[in-house]
């Protein structure tokens, strides 16, 4: 970094540098920052799918409980600053741009110390950023959504005061293994001696994994559905489209929370906030009791920006966005859709070129009236003319549409439908808010 140059842009110059595990290079910059990670207290949430509704509600919990709150999750939609919240809030720009200039900074002196052997990757340096942001704003609990794994995430420099293993899944095998043995041993990574560990995962092969790394750490795991009574229904408010919202009755063997409409879509939100509620449970014999109301009140209010995310843009034009970027996602995206749109719509689909595009495809398909493959700006992703392939593969039986670009395929949507939905990775969704001018929260 020159003196002359712009922090946040020398930032995204390193996402050319990939993927990289390793705890070193997080270490090492955060040695020169003078350890940021200790000034606040950390609750880090891994899994496969749902890890970042599970943070959004537990910060949410948090902050009504009247806690000074940090919240780092990744990947962002439109703005760099949505992946650093204060206090509900993502982060201003200028304070970011002066957060990036001293990790890069930190970075090029732990390189001339010897201690930092190559350029940290762009997860690296803004996992970095998050916690000295965090140590700035000198707030009292951050929680941190692992980003790829957990074993060798960067966010695992951190010791947790709690966490959670949401759900473990097919995602990254090339990176985390080919059974779920394997990716739950990844995600186990981030069991830390002490630390109370609420898990979702209910799968014996991958729950046993955990379990034998909590018994190794003299960690404490706490299977998030033991001794808990939920039950789900689904309710409509009457608007155009009408869609279900998911009611929950939930007792824990800490406290009977009733009847909660819960903010966030989708059935599978009912399994993330019995996780999300246990591991705000578990909180209090850390020294972070968080009271049954603020339980409560972050269950009905948290926001999760494109996931299962309904906008009405006017009075005949509506969009579904969904981040379904591999086969687990997709399948809680077409049970949604089996209630609220059953007889399909169009659906816009982007993917990345290293994801199962058949296994996230084939569960949507058949609410796909028609689908519309689109092109990403990201040399990451797959070809529209590919995607189509793929399709016509699975058996799909309607021609698949193909278009240039997002706007294009947003539009040829539309021209079918007043309803449409927009899926597949997340890319795909932060192009089409940003070219509705929408914002992510």
């Amino acid at each position: 970094m020159t003196a002359a140059s712009d922090p946040v842009a020398d930032l995204f110059a390193l996402e050319k540098l990939g993927i990289k595990f390793g705890l070193d290079n997080i270490r090492a910059i955060c040695e020169a920052l003078d350890r940021p990670q200790d000034a606040w207290r950390a609750v880090l949430v891994a899994g496969t799918n749902g890890k970042g509704s599970v943070a959004a509600m537990v910060e949410a919990g948090l902050r009504a409980s009247g806690r000074h709150t940090g919240l780092y999750t990744s990947p962002h939609l439109v703005r760099l600053e949505e992946r650093f919240a204060i206090d509900g809030r993502p982060v201003d720009p200028d304070r970011l741009r002066s957060a990036a200039g001293r990790v890069l900074a930190a970075a090029a002196l732990a390189r001339a110390r010897g201690a930092l052997l190559t350029e940290p990757t762009f997860f690296e340096a803004t996992t970095a950023i998050a916690f000295d942001l965090f140590r700035e704003a000198r707030v009292e609990v951050a929680v941190l959504e692992v980003g790829l794994g957990g074993r060798f995430d960067a966010t695992n420099l951190v010791v947790p005061t709690a966490g959670a293993i949401t759900t473990i899944d097919f995602d990254h095998q090339q990176l985390l293994g080919h059974t779920l043995a394997a990716i739950a041993g990844e995600k186990a990574g981030i069991v830390k001696p002490g630390m109370r560990l609420v898990v979702g995962e209910r799968k014996p092969e991958a729950v046993a994994v955990i379990a034998a790394a909590c018994a190794s750490s003299g960690a404490t795991m706490i299977p998030a559905w033991d001794g808990v009574t939920a039950a789900v229904a689904t309710e409509t408010d009457g608007r155009a489209p009408v869609e279900p919202r998911v009611r929950l009755s939930l007792r824990t063997p800490v406290h009977d929370y009733g009847d909660i409409t819960l903010s966030l879509r989708g059935r599978h939100q009912a399994d993330n906030a019995v996780v999300a509620v246990r591991l705000l449970e578990a909180l209090g014999p850390a020294g972070l009791p968080v009271p049954p109301g603020a339980i409560r009140e972050a269950l009905v209010s948290t926001r999760w920006p494109g996931r299962l995310d309904l906008r009405r843009l006017d009075g005949e034009r509506s969009v579904l966005f969904d981040a379904a970027h591999n086969p687990a996602g997709a399948g809680v995206l077409a049970s949604y859709l089996s209630e609220f749109a059953p007889s399909g719509l169009p659906l816009v689909f982007a993917i990345m070129k290293d994801k199962d595009a058949a296994g996230t495809l084939a569960p949507l398909l058949p609410y796909a009236r028609p689908l519309i493959a689109t092109r990403l700006s990201t040399a990451r992703a797959m070809a529209p003319e590919e995607i189509a392939e793929v399709a016509r593969r699975l058996g799909y039986g309607e021609a698949v549409q193909v278009a240039p670009e997002v706007g294009a395929a947003l539009d040829a949507a539309w021209s079918q439908a007043g309803l449409i939905g927009a899926c597949g990775s997340i890319f795909l969704v932060g192009e089409a808010l940003e070219r509705l001018g929408l914002q992510a929260s």
